[in-house]
């Protein structure tokens, strides 16, 4: 009678290995996903993990106890630093470890935390005294920079003062015209009897000669914005044509702005005309000398470094 032949077992490994072989795969990859997209404080790990080692003999062989390489493999790059993590907290200097101690360790824990938060904290305040200090130097920097402008603008006025100066005296007018400057502008006033019978805004014949002669002071300077302000006394005015002294000095600068448009060759564009009433006096309004000065037509040549357009 033929021996019946035994079967042999199937090639390979067993079909539930290769399932579990899967299984742990996946659950591998998992959870070095879960740790690529975690954030580690440095600082505070490592206040846990030599807590760890001083309690519990964590880590107590470094790097030795998981053998060369990266942990888990090139493509996680916070694992990079974890050998001189372990190295360096693996370390123990008295080789006595204390394992039963839990509450000490807790108190570490939570002490290393403090330390963290207090150092966040310090850092905090000195880059808000960074940032205040900041502050301080651009104002510094504003301050000096206004200042520097403000000698600029006061050394051109100067010059610009004195080359008028110069004009009217060769013109005969330094008596009948006051010149002054500031770092934006020179002034030219004139007396407003000069210019104008009381109460009107209508410029005297006699008076023409003299506009004339500032037009073509002020064709000089056409590039520079010119302002025309017409300034009264404090004493109340109501006739026929102007209700108050707000009315009467608007009038006047209008009337001083049309005889220079209409007689020179001054662009318009660069003039300004405004009435100020009677509120910026010269003088004491309480004597009739202190109101003559008051009635007046200033007439302003602003320079380059002015920040009027």
């Amino acid at each position: 009678m033929a021996k019946k032949r035994e079967e042999e077992p199937p090639k390979g490994s067993p079909a539930w290995m290769a399932t579990f072989g899967d299984l742990m795969n996946l659950l591998l990859c998992f959870f070095v996903l879960l740790f690529s997209m975690s954030s580690t404080d440095v600082n505070k790990f490592e206040a846990i993990a030599a807590s760890l080692q001083r309690t519990f003999s964590v880590f107590q062989g470094g790097n030795d106890s998981i053998g060369e390489g990266n942990l888990v493999g090139n493509g996680v790059s916070q694992l990079n630093q974890i050998s001189e993590y372990f190295s360096s907290m693996g370390k123990n200097s008295t080789g006595n470890q204390d394992n039963t101690d839990y509450d000490e360790a807790s108190e570490d824990l939570s002490e290393a935390a403090e330390n963290v938060d207090s150092a966040q904290d310090s850092k905090g305040q000195e880059d808000l005294k960074d940032s205040g200090k900041q502050d301080d130097d651009k104002a510094m920097s504003d301050a000096e920079a206004k200042e520097q402008l403000e000698k600029s603008g006061l050394k051109e006025s100067e010059a610009l003062a004195e080359k008028i100066e110069e004009t009217l005296n060769e013109e005969d007018l330094d008596k009948q015209i006051d010149i002054d400057f500031t770092s934006q502008y020179v002034t030219l006033t004139m007396n407003g009897s000069l210019l104008f019978d009381s109460g009107s805004a209508t410029i005297k014949s006699d008076a023409e000669l003299l506009l004339d002669k500032v037009g073509k002071i002020l064709e000089t300077y056409a590039g520079s914005t010119i302002e025309i302000e017409g300034h009264t006394d404090n004493i109340p005015i109501s006739n026929a044509r102007f209700a108050n002294n707000d009315e009467l000095s608007g009038a006047r600068a209008l009337s001083v702005f049309e005889y220079l448009r209409d007689n020179s060759d001054l662009d318009p564009a660069y003039i300004k005309h405004t009435g100020r009433g009677a509120y910026i006096p010269v003088a004491d309004n309480g004597t009739p000398e202190g109101r003559q000065l008051n009635r007046r037509v200033e007439i302003r040549i602003y320079n380059q470094l002015s920040d009027v357009s």
